[in-house]
């Protein structure tokens, strides 16, 4: 049985490209970027390409990147670092209400502080409204929050829009794109972008590793302290080896991305097709217009989701959700819930299926074919 693996919203493999460059700087270059010598300047070198290569992705400025543990780091950065950095001026942030966690805890944390958070609603398709961006905005907001491209139904949020909204407005536009980058051309400047996240192993890169874009004029205080690397504003000795596996991924991802965008487009036309061939019953939940190319969600009426997954991956599929399985139970997606209501039954039978690297038209269609398997003697 060939095991397929259809999960590259969660983590994806690494590119051989990205291991050999690795495993070379592990070999080859252990200086400490900061120091001086020849050793350390070497080190350096090859952080500062990362950087050159990442900042020229975003056609941003190079000082403008800095280095965090993932996208975890980089939205707590930015999250935190602005709130605190400009609680002067206002304590009052906007965000979604089908955020990352890493978004969504970060503002529960500055609520417990004293901020104030409005949670935006979505309509049934994931998007929310740029009218309502606008209605949300006060005098003492100091930062929206808006991610781009959702990790579990794949919506594109209207992010040039809102930027625009923001342009006369002096809070700070931050977008989670760990799902959006490496999928489509992003432009920071041309779409008001002030901070973006992006996290390594999405891409093919290393683990552990991710960067936040901060516009040089984005007042921001760090989340760490000790030494004075990423321009004081991210303590501590930078993982070089994972840095350059991170530019490295960067480099190949940005290299083919019409061709990614097209290949993952046709997997998902193919598997659509593949299921309606079978007779399956199916619901996709997301933006058809505004999608992300790799993140499929789909609902089977007549299932649940623990089922759908443990007979999944006993067939070689591996899937996921976006419900936590906690002691037995499952709790249902927050971002499906706010789409369509705490009563509805997607929340209860949806699957995210999401393509990437090594992802085969074969594999495809084995995967459309074990799915109506599955569906089928789940709801005889």
């Amino acid at each position: 049985m060939e095991r397929v693996y259809m999960d590259h919203a969660a983590t994806s493999p690494m590119n051989t490209e990205v291991i050999e460059e690795m495993s070379s700087v592990m070999k080859e270059t252990y200086g400490n970027p900061s120091s001086i010598h020849s050793f350390g300047r070497s080190a350096r070198h090859l952080v500062d390409q990362a950087r050159t290569k990442i900042a020229h992705s975003l056609k941003a400025d190079y000082n403008d990147i800095i280095f965090t543990s993932g996208g975890t780091e980089a939205d707590n950065l930015a999250i935190i670092g602005t709130a605190h950095a400009n609680k002067s001026k206002g304590k009052h942030i906007i965000t979604t209400q089908i955020e990352h966690h890493a978004v969504l805890h970060a503002c529960k944390h500055l609520e417990e502080q004293g901020f104030e958070v409005t949670y935006l609603p979505v309509d049934k398709s994931g998007r929310v409204s740029v009218q309502e961006v606008e209605q949300a905005l006060r005098s003492d907001t100091i930062l929206v929050t808006i991610m781009y491209g959702n990790n579990e139904v794949g919506t594109i949020q209207p992010i040039q829009e809102i930027g625009q909204a923001l342009r006369d407005h002096s809070a700070y536009f931050h977008t989670d794109a760990v799902q959006a980058f490496g999928s489509m051309e992003i432009d920071v400047s041309q779409l008001g972008i002030d901070m973006l996240s992006v996290s390594g192993h999405k891409i093919n890169g290393p683990k552990g590793i991710g960067f936040l874009y901060c516009h040089k004029n984005v007042n921001l205080l760090p989340g760490s302290f000790g030494g004075e690397q990423e321009r004081k504003r991210r303590a501590g000795t930078e993982n070089v080896p994972a840095i350059a596996g991170l530019g490295k991924a960067v480099e190949v991802v940005q290299s083919s991305l019409k061709d990614k965008h097209d290949l993952y487009e046709g997997f998902k036309s193919l598997f659509r097709n593949a299921l309606m061939e079978k007779n399956v019953e199916f619901d996709e939940n997301g933006s058809l217009e505004h999608g992300l190319p790799h993140v499929l969600n789909l609902s089977f009426p007549g299932t649940d989701v623990e089922s759908m997954l443990m007979n999944l991956d006993m067939a070689g599929i591996a899937v996921s959700s976006g419900s936590a399985c906690t002691a037995g139970s499952i709790e249902p997606s927050h971002v499906l819930v706010a789409m369509f209501g705490t009563d509805s039954e997607r929340t209860k039978n949806s699957i995210r299926f999401s393509f990437g690297l090594g992802n085969t038209e074969a594999q495809i269609v084995q995967a459309a074919d074990e799915v109506a398997k599955v569906v089928k003697r789940l709801v005889s």
